[in-house]
């Protein structure tokens, strides 16, 4: 079955869908996933986006572009607007977008009547692994900022609402190392056979990306999360900017997966330091080669810088009902 079917049949109405539906089978984000850890440790939960049952609509002709990078000029990658930033090392760029975070004014808290609305494009390499990609939409979305219901019922456990982490975030410390603690505690590892824990390093960043993604999160408590990712062990920047699933130029906060020939990416906006997306990318050449039973799989090869799953939030916006626009 393929991943358009897949996509069309989920429930309308799941509360809190699995984000890992969105790469199954053939397309596996990490070999992870052979040594029975769950993809919904890699790929985390997907907080404000809901499928729907008319599921994504395949757009490649439409956004004209592919999984490839796209070099700066100059590669050293100085980012358009932040002057002489060179993204030569990741605690560079993320205080110096902590600096930028941090003079700006803070919008009001959202009511807990109002709903989070956000658009996504999604990316994936085709079947044979070429750059030209299979790109699609996911359908305008709607969460309430209170989602407390979902948060109950939901079947992810990373999962939760916007006010959650928003007020999470504000009360994060200033002191990296606490502050990593405490977002480690608010997206726990695992601990069971299926799900085995993560080293530190590893849960902090796949949990750090879970808070930088979160919308809406007030300047001055995502500025102490740069600074805090910035002294996450392994952590790198690429030296210059590459794009996202829908094709626009952005800053890479890097970082290899324990045991695994791939690297997790949070994508940030170079104009204003915003999350722009996330991408797994192949760190090193490597074959994959799995068995079902008596049934084996064709060998697949990959090769460092290919794109093996991107996503880009195009639009993200406090409104007033589901339904309405910014």
């Amino acid at each position: 079955m393929d991943e358009m079917t897949q996509l069309r049949e989920l429930r309308a109405d799941a509360p809190v869908p699995d984000r890992s539906a969105l790469a199954p089978g053939r397309l596996r984000l990490t070999e992870t996933v052979a040594s029975g850890r769950r993809v919904r440790r890699l790929k985390a939960d997907w907080r404000i986006a809901s499928i729907g049952a008319a599921a994504a609509i395949t757009v490649a002709a439409v956004l004209g572009t592919q999984l490839v990078d796209a070099a700066a000029p100059d590669r050293s990658g100085p980012a358009a607007t932040t002057g002489t930033l060179r993204l030569s090392s990741p605690a560079e760029v993320l205080n110096r977008a902590a600096d930028v975070l941090e003079k700006q004014q803070a919008a009001p808290e959202p009511r807990d009547d109002q709903w989070i609305y956000t658009k996504t494009v999604m990316a994936q390499p085709s079947q044979n692994g070429s750059a030209a990609g299979r790109f699609t939409y996911v359908p305008d979305n709607w969460v309430p900022y209170d989602n407390s219901a979902a948060a109950k019922n939901g079947k992810d456990d990373d999962y939760r609402t916007s006010r959650q982490v928003y007020r999470a975030a504000n009360e994060l410390p200033d002191d990296p190392a606490r502050l990593l603690a405490k977002v480690r505690s608010f997206y726990p590892t695992g601990n069971t056979a299926e799900s085995p824990p993560e080293a530190e390093a590893q849960h902090s960043f796949r949990a750090m990306g879970l808070m930088v993604e979160a919308y809406p999160i007030a300047p001055a408590a995502l500025a102490r999360i740069y600074r805090a990712l910035a002294t996450v062990p392994g952590v790198h920047v690429t030296d210059h900017l590459v794009k996202d699933a829908a094709g626009r130029e952005v800053i890479a906060i890097t970082r290899k997966e324990d045991g695994s020939h791939e690297q997790r990416e949070i994508l940030l906006d170079p104009h204003d330091f915003s999350y722009a997306g996330m991408r797994f990318v192949v760190s090193e050449d490597y074959v994959y080669t799995s068995s079902a039973g008596k049934v084996k799989f064709p060998s697949e090869k990959f090769k460092a810088g290919q794109i093996k799953m991107s996503e880009a939030r195009v639009e993200a916006a406090v409104v007033d009902a589901k339904g309405e626009k910014p």
